[in-house]
């Protein structure tokens, strides 16, 4: 048969008339997809997002952003709360969990926000603070003239990106991201009721939150395990504990929609007992005994219907017993075992992303099953989800239990999976980037666990898309972990990018060294890879650090220290003659009154100019003074309220010495040259001279006493040679032993032998009139024995006269 048959034959239609280039429609022709630029008001600074070339960053204009702008109006703000909330799921809603046990910690809380107080709300994984945080959002509104606002704490270590968070929330700003100053002084304005959820940070950090939005009451939801508040916060403390076994027992009812038996009763009470009665324990038992019933085929339908043949199961199951009491307290692989295939693709992924959910829109494309979306319901129901912010990710613990049941053996491939579809999402035009700062804690766990190859990918097309959203510290840790598996790639073009970035993000921030050591590294690689165009732009950032460093400096100079405060002056002293006084180390007294020690003389200069010497003994006075110099006395307080002293200092004053010291160098040469003459004449004298005794030398003058005598043949002129140290020594010269019963007189002065005395001289106690005395050549040597003295009226010479005296006559000195 003829496929045409009964149909009308084709008639030719005239063709249409070809339509010139120049009038063709625009839309004729695809057009490609047009890069997100996003321009930004940061601060001081225009910043312009550019995903092809990079950020480029300017200083703002005068006239343009920098005011205070508008807050959100009601219905703005109706829009704001549905948007914190987790999104709606598809397929039939599923019944909440009734909020059990909990009207006197909601009541409390309703009347400590209402008067304005800030609490912290304590308790564990699952025990109900994220439904009793919505109950009391729904009894606070119209409390707070900004209303209520709700922000997720989880991942946040510090206060500035919850309070930007805050800021964006309540104001219409949705191309600016203020600095620290302006921040600050925007948000002590708001006065909204703030509902905190996961808060991860305390201390020092949760103080600061609270001391930036005075006008704010915080409901903050913690765990036990979380870092305590100071003590000077203020904060209530409410302590959220487990539930009753009647409270247990009624919320295990609610979930599975009948009435327990009596086997069912007690096993709920022995689960409640060992899950401390957390109400999380209890949903997911509720889901237990769902399956349960299912598969037993306990409905009144299923026994009326004959069995399909298109049903999974078959009908003649075997009966399924209670799970035991361990499989209810970690109850995640059971349940996981009986949920549909779509279910467990999305718990694997969930398991690779470190627990986080991506959005249900993207189930579909990471599980390749159009029906994924309808899994999140599921898994919600059952219990192994839990909402976080306008997210879900997985119960506490069952990511853990699900590890260990072998979820997580394809986790690199999961990963992968999931960063390569996050590259082409959010690098694709028709995203906004508001969506993609909703996905930021799916795309940051993605790109933990991917490859340096997808990883570089997914890098390069988020991080435009989070500056733009003004989630910066994701931005931050995207570029980094970008600039890391750049480096492990080798991809030199998409590492000076990733640096550029960094730079730029820095210099937004105020953080100048870090900036210019990002900037600097994405010049030199830009540099090697001849791009002249991100060579220019990282330099006019650089060129944007120098005059921020240099206006830095010149409004906040470096710390330095004030100067001492100088002691008041009757009358100005010139400094050609100041007295440098030094104080010399005392040990410490007692401290003087304030009286005594308020009135400290004046130090007043001894003497000033001194004329310079013209003659050379005046030279030879100045530079080796016989006399010391005088000093003054300068007094740090009264006699009668000081121990220490009076402080004395040299009187010579720094000018003074300058002038004086051309001619101390000129005299110090002059006594040189002097030296040296004598010690040249003296030589030749001795190399002249014939007899050893007679020798030419200068001799030194004795005076003797009045009664002394001298020995017979001992010269008494006092100017007999000094002998000759290379002459042999005479046999008259040698000493003797003096005679038996021959004693000297008390007064009686004797003299030492010329050659070799037999005793030491006794050291003078001044010296003599004679000038320039010759020491002798060899001194004389001790004698053991001990010899008489004269009286001390008599001056001893600086060295004995060498004299001759006869055999056996005793030395003195």
């Amino acid at each position: 048969m003829d496929r045409i048959q009964g149909q009308a034959e084709p008639v030719e239609q005239p063709a249409a008339p070809p339509v010139p280039p120049t009038t063709a429609p625009a839309a004729a022709a695809p057009a490609a997809p047009v890069a997100r630029v996003v321009t930004l008001t940061a601060g001081d600074f225009t910043l312009t997002v550019n995903p092809v070339d990079g950020s480029e960053i300017e200083p703002r204009r005068p006239g343009t952003g920098g005011g205070a702008p508008a807050k959100h109006a009601a219905a703005a703000r109706s829009a704001r709360d549905a948007a914190a909330r987790p999104p709606v799921l598809p397929g039939p809603a599923a019944p909440a969990p009734p909020l059990l046990a909990r009207e006197e910690e909601r009541e409390r809380l309703v009347r400590l926000l209402g008067r304005g107080r800030s609490v912290r709300l304590t308790g564990p994984r699952g025990s109900g603070r994220s439904a009793l945080l919505d109950a009391v959002a729904a009894d606070c509104t119209g409390l707070a003239p900004d209303g209520v606002v709700r922000l997720s704490g989880y991942g946040h270590q510090q206060p500035g990106e919850l309070l930007h968070a805050l800021y964006a929330t309540v104001y219409e700003a949705s191309t600016e991201r203020p600095e620290r100053t302006q921040l600050l002084t925007r948000v002590r304005d708001i006065g909204a009721i703030v509902l905190l959820d996961d808060l991860e940070m305390g201390g020092s950090a949760l103080d600061e939150l609270l001391h930036a939005t005075p006008e704010c009451a915080y409901l903050l939801a913690a765990t036990p395990d979380t870092r305590a508040p100071s003590d000077d916060s203020h904060l209530e403390e409410v302590l959220l504990g487990g539930l009753g076994r009647a409270d247990c027992t009624q919320l295990l009812e609610a979930g599975i929609g009948r009435a327990l038996t009596d086997e069912e009763t007690a096993w709920a009470g022995d689960l409640g007992f060992a899950s401390e009665g957390l109400p999380l324990r209890f949903v997911q038992a509720a889901a237990l005994l769902r399956q349960r019933d299912e598969r037993n085929q306990v409905s009144a339908q299923d026994d009326d219907e004959e069995p399909g043949v298109f049903e999974e199961r078959p009908r003649d199951a075997a009966f399924v017993p209670l799970p035991t009491l361990a499989e209810g307290a970690a109850p995640a692989e059971l349940l996981a075992s009986r949920v549909s295939e779509s279910a467990r693709a999305v718990l694997r992924i969930a398991c690779a992303l470190g627990g986080e959910l991506p959005h249900h829109a993207h189930l579909p494309a990471l599980v390749g099953d159009t029906h994924a979306d309808a899994a999140v319901a599921e898994l919600l129901g059952c219990g192994l989800l839990t909402p976080v912010g306008a997210r879900y990710r997985l119960a506490a613990g069952v990511a853990r239990q699900l590890e260990e049941a072998g979820f997580g053996d394809t986790e690199a491939e999961e990963a992968r999976t999931a960063a390569r579809h996050y590259a082409w999402w959010t690098g694709h035009a028709s995203v906004t980037p508001e969506r993609v700062a909703a996905e930021a804690d799916a795309v940051l766990a993605a790109l933990t666990g991917a490859d340096v190859v997808a990883a570089v990918l997914l890098a390069r097309t988020a991080a435009p898309a989070f500056a733009a959203s003004r989630r910066w510290e994701a931005w931050e840790r995207v570029l980094r972990s970008g600039a890391e598996a750049a480096r492990k790639a080798g991809e030199v073009a998409e590492q000076a990018y990733f640096h550029h970035e960094l730079g730029v993000l820095a210099l937004c921030e105020g953080r100048l060294d870090r900036a210019r050591a990002e900037l600097e590294a994405s010049i030199g690689l830009k540099g090697a890879l001849a791009d002249k165009r991100g060579t220019v732009a990282g330099r006019r950032a650089l060129a944007l650090v120098t005059d921020r460093e240099k206006a830095g400096v010149e409004v906040s100079p470096p710390l330095r220290l004030d100067p001492p405060a100088a002691a008041p002056a009757a009358a100005a002293v010139p400094a050609s003659e100041a007295v440098t006084t030094v104080v010399p180390k005392a040990v410490p007294a007692a401290p003087a009154p304030a009286a005594a020690a308020a009135s400290v003389a004046r130090v007043v200069p001894v003497i000033g100019k001194a004329p310079a010497p013209t003659t050379l003994s005046e030279v030879f006075e100045e530079a080796f003074p016989l006399d010391p110099k005088p000093t003054v006395a300068v007094p740090l307080a009264p006699a009668s309220a000081t121990a220490r002293g009076p402080v004395r200092g040299p009187v010579r004053g720094p000018a003074a010495q300058a002038r004086r010291k051309p001619v101390l160098l000129a005299a110090a040469g002059v006594l040189t040259v002097v030296a040296l003459g004598t010690v040249v004449s003296l030589t030749m004298t001795g190399s002249d001279s014939g007899a050893p005794a007679d020798g030419g030398g200068p001799a030194v003058s004795s005076t003797p006493t009045e009664g002394s005598t001298d020995a017979p043949g001992t010269s008494t002129s006092g100017n007999d040679p000094a002998p000759d140290p290379g002459a042999p020594a005479a046999d008259a010269s040698e000493p003797a032993a003096p005679e038996p019963g021959h004693s000297p007189e008390p007064n009686q002065t004797q003299r030492t032998p010329s050659r070799k005395p037999a005793t030491a001289p006794t050291p003078p106690s001044r010296p003599t009139s004679t000038p320039n005395p010759t020491p002798p050549s060899n001194p004389p040597s001790p004698d053991p024995k001990p010899t008489p003295t004269t009286a001390p009226t008599t001056p001893a010479p600086t060295t004995p006269p060498p004299t001759t005296g006869p055999v056996g006559s005793p030395s003195s000195t």
